[in-house]
């Protein structure tokens, strides 16, 4: 009786998800359902009512039309760099602000780490990327070792909420217990998992991956702001009084992580969402440009922004739109919350064609010669229009910037090591410390020192003196 009753339940369930999907012309999905066992359906039944389809294919009509688009674009206000006109009082002034926001222990900070290092040739979670100049440390351990810092001097926990992804979730984790969770309490460390989202083809037909799932990719770090409401981790920072997040992403070991004068601009402007932005290089950098779109300040993407914008130039010869992005931003978390509650219109999906495998009629797995499908994923920097309050501050790129994306030349391991010792030979020389000759690469334990402050701080004269806290060793920094 009660064996009739479960494959009862079992049969209506099947039976009105079909309905739902085929209501929307997806019932393909199903296509393999007698063959598959009992496990296999069930797998398939799980991640079929995990879907908003409906919502999903607006979404997807939505970015196709966007595509057509036009913008008008206007600059936006930034707070320039000292060097660059901006009003040193106020960068000092911001300082203490911030300073004073993480004294009083409502700064909490975010990586999105969810990407893998196959670029990179590296097998597992991209934050595990052995990247220290002499050491190998791991961005994961640079990182740490800023935030360890970050606490000392603030006398704060500081929790870091690490975003991972369903492939490298079990990864991070076990990288972050095997090395100690880097000398950090384990219960300030919240691990939150982003969403998944499914793929669609040219006829915007959800694609099988397997006979029993559903192709799925990650859902951009714009589902960031959605995992932090759906993990709990918005829940958990409010019991812990915190109420501005630092956000960051795992790849540029340059980042200043908390930093008080970013924090400080944020909470003086009252700004619901603050971005950091750097001067491009030249017009076709690939670094997407803050701007006024159409009234609201938002970013541009490099592929999607028009050649006569890319070039435009002032009077003076500089690029009228020069504040490139460099994905760090401050969030308030009732603005977070308010994003992810009307994440629809709010964080809309963009599309980008891609070349997917699928199953052909009969099962058997097909790789395309050419792209034959829409991935689907949302842009984190799309909720600074929903913002009525918006701060955008400029950073040195020498000291904030140094991206890992390709294996070799530019922004690859080996320009980002270089990076990393200029910058720490940079500190040591501002510190009137004699710094080793330059063929020497040089690196510094940032859980010690973080800066030249730091170092002055602790007396070092001579980088003999600092042990273990400066290494240096034979290299060619060029």
């Amino acid at each position: 009786m009660c064996e009739v009753s479960i494959q009862g339940v079992e049969s209506t369930r099947i039976k009105r998800l079909r309905e739902r999907f085929a209501a929307q012309d997806q019932e393909h999905v199903f296509q393999f359902w007698d063959d598959l066992d009992a496990a296999s359906r069930e797998q398939l039944l799980e991640q079929a009512e995990a879907i908003d389809l409906p919502g999903l294919l607006r979404g997807f009509e939505a970015a196709l039309r966007a595509q057509d688009g036009s913008r008008r674009l206007e600059p936006v206000r930034v707070e320039a760099l000292p060097e660059s006109g901006g009003n040193s009082i106020q960068w000092q002034t911001a300082l203490e602000r911030g300073e004073a926001l993480l004294a009083d222990g409502r700064v909490a900070v975010m990586v999105v780490a969810g990407g893998q290092g196959t670029r990179l040739a590296c097998d597992g979670p991209k934050g595990a990327y052995p990247l220290g100049p002499i050491t190998g440390r791991t961005l994961f351990e640079q990182q740490a070792q800023k935030i360890r810092r970050l606490r000392r001097r603030c006398g704060q926990p500081v929790p870091w909420y690490v975003m991972t992804s369903n492939a490298t979730d079990a990864a991070t984790r076990d990288c972050f217990a095997r090395a100690g969770h880097f000398g950090l309490p384990p219960e300030d460390i919240f691990f939150l998992c982003q969403g998944m989202v499914p793929s669609l083809d040219l006829a915007g037909k959800l694609i099988l991956a397997a006979p029993d799932r559903i192709f799925e990719n990650p859902n951009g770090h714009g589902g960031s702001l959605l995992a932090l409401q759906d993990s709990g981790a918005l829940d958990d920072m409010a019991r812990r009084g915190i109420d501005t997040i630092f956000y960051y992403q795992v790849d540029n070991p340059l980042t200043r992580i908390g930093s008080p004068t970013f924090l400080g601009f944020h909470a003086q402007a009252a700004a619901q969402v603050s971005c950091k932005v750097l001067r491009k290089r030249d017009p076709a950098e690939h670094v997407g440009v803050v701007a006024r779109v159409d009234g609201r300040v938002g970013v541009v993407e490099y592929t999607e922004i028009g050649d006569a914008d890319r070039n435009a130039r002032d009077a003076s010869g500089e690029l009228v739109y020069w504040a490139g992005n460099m994905a760090v931003h401050v969030f308030s978390s009732d603005f977070v919350r308010h994003v992810a509650a009307r994440a629809e219109s709010v964080l809309p999906y963009h599309v980008s064609l891609k070349k997917i495998p699928r199953l052909d009629e009969r099962g058997r797995k097909r790789i395309p010669d050419a792209p034959n499908a829409y991935k689907l994923e949302r842009f984190v920097f799309d909720a600074l229009a929903a913002a009525e309050r918006v701060c955008v501050v400029e950073a040195r790129r020498s000291e904030e910037y140094a991206p890992l994306k390709n294996a070799t030349g530019a922004d690859s391991p080996a320009t980002a090591r270089r990076e990393l010792s200029a910058q720490y030979r940079a500190w040591l020389e501002a510190a009137g410390v004699e710094p080793p000759p330059p063929a020497c690469i040089i690196e510094i334990d940032q859980s010690v020192l973080d800066g030249p402050e730091d170092v002055r701080a602790l007396g070092i004269r001579r980088v003999e003196d600092a042990a273990e806290i400066i290494r240096t060793a034979p290299g060619d920094e060029a």
